[in-house]
């Protein structure tokens, strides 16, 4: 009994600790690369492992500069993102481009868009699975 009542606390606890880790590393690491834009105030982070996937749809209005920034920890390597539309067009992949993290763009209409983000496979079968924080966030210029 005493070792449900040690350890309850601790799974309890666990991913709150977590979440605020991929807020530190966020604020710390990510925030400074929306320089020039104002971040809308969502928290769009998870901790991913190679081969994880994840989606976000996020509502961008007409007129606006928008920077999208895809920002994981160093241990996930390069991740991989494209945005695309609600039908599932590719409208942008960052696999070709020089900048890996971040897509500037301005919408003519208010839309809905999909941005995907893969974390890479191991490439080696006996490579440790590393776990890390993946942040999404979006800034947008004021004076647009």
């Amino acid at each position: 009994m005493k070792l449900i009542k040690y350890i309850l606390p601790i799974l309890i606890l666990a991913p709150l600790l977590s979440n605020a880790q991929c807020r530190s590393f966020t604020k710390k690491k990510c925030l400074p690369q929306l320089d020039g834009y104002v971040q809308n105030d969502n928290f769009n982070s998870a901790r991913l492992i190679p081969g994880d996937e994840a989606e976000l749809l996020i509502t961008f209005y007409s007129g606006k500069e928008y920077r999208l920034l895809v920002c994981g920890h160093p241990v996930l390597e390069e991740l991989e993102f494209e945005v695309l539309d609600t039908d599932e067009g590719l409208i942008y992949s960052n696999v070709d481009s020089e900048d890996k993290s971040s897509f500037d763009f301005k919408v003519a209409t208010t839309q809905q868009l999909i941005v995907r983000v893969r974390v890479p496979e191991n490439e080696l079968a006996s490579q440790l699975i590393h776990e890390g924080c993946v942040s999404i966030m979006i800034g947008f210029k004021e004076n647009s």
